[in-house]
């Protein structure tokens, strides 16, 4: 309690509301203003307010283990609206929720941690996601400059049952894999966006215990964020 002491209290977080994804089931099938104007309280109490007080502990508790992850409800979570103004698919509202948290709270600050719930599948995130092509080029750098501690830190993440998604790696290697044999190496190399995951059960959502298991994976992943954070830091030698 002692690392608590003056700030805030948040929210309580009870788990978000029974009619939450059954919620986004219906917006899908329905997907009008009407629709959604008439159904906007079920929105706010059994998604918004839920996902509002998430953040509101998470952060807390991230405050009061030292972890480096910092949000609120305003800088975190994601509008439900699309933006169409450019896009081919029209439709006017997302069909899950989401939110992100960061060293500093902005959405933009690399290395992030990342909240989904979707009907067809909730989970969390933490890593580095679709970096800028210099940030790339640097992370790929400390790879190749310091294999040994990027196998450390990768085995830090095994032993905690975390494993990078595979579903941003390019189908060959970049230019920075040339002359090197070792397979793990060249996986990394190919991701365009170096993130770990954990499944999120229906159940759990609906959980105070969710909570504890968003801060867990924060924990597990904090050797990914330290090692990324290193890599990027040539790219940013004013911060402190």
């Amino acid at each position: 309690m002692s690392a608590l002491q003056g700030l805030p209290m948040p929210a309580s977080f009870t788990g978000f509301g029974e009619k939450a994804l059954p919620f986004f089931k219906a917006l899908e099938f329905h997907m009008n203003r009407d629709w959604f104007q008439e159904n906007r309280g079920l929105y706010d109490s059994d998604v918004l307010a839920p996902f509002s007080a998430l953040i509101e502990a998470v952060n807390a508790t991230c405050i009061a283990k030292g972890l480096p992850m910092r949000g609120t409800p305003k800088s975190a979570l994601f509008r439900i609206h699309r933006d169409v103004r450019f896009a081919k698919d029209k439709r006017p509202y997302k069909t899950h929720a989401g939110a992100v948290m960061t060293r500093s709270g902005a959405k933009n600050d690399p290395g992030l941690t990342y909240f989904h719930v979707s009907p067809e599948g909730c989970f969390a995130a933490v890593g580095f996601y679709d970096l800028e092509p210099k940030q790339l080029a640097a992370f790929r750098q400390a790879i190749v400059g310091a294999p040994g501690r990027f196998r450390a830190m990768n085995a830090k993440l095994g032993a905690a049952g975390l494993a990078f998604d595979p579903q941003w790696s390019l189908k060959r290697p970049p230019r920075e894999a040339t002359g090197i044999e070792d397979a793990d190496l060249i996986a990394a190399l190919k991701l365009k966006s170096i993130v770990v995951k954990r499944p999120l059960p229906d159940t759990l959502i609906r959980s105070p215990k969710l909570v504890d298991a968003c801060t867990c994976l924060i924990e597990d992943a904090l050797p990914l964020l330290d090692f990324g954070w290193a890599a990027l830091a040539v790219l940013e030698p004013e911060r402190g």
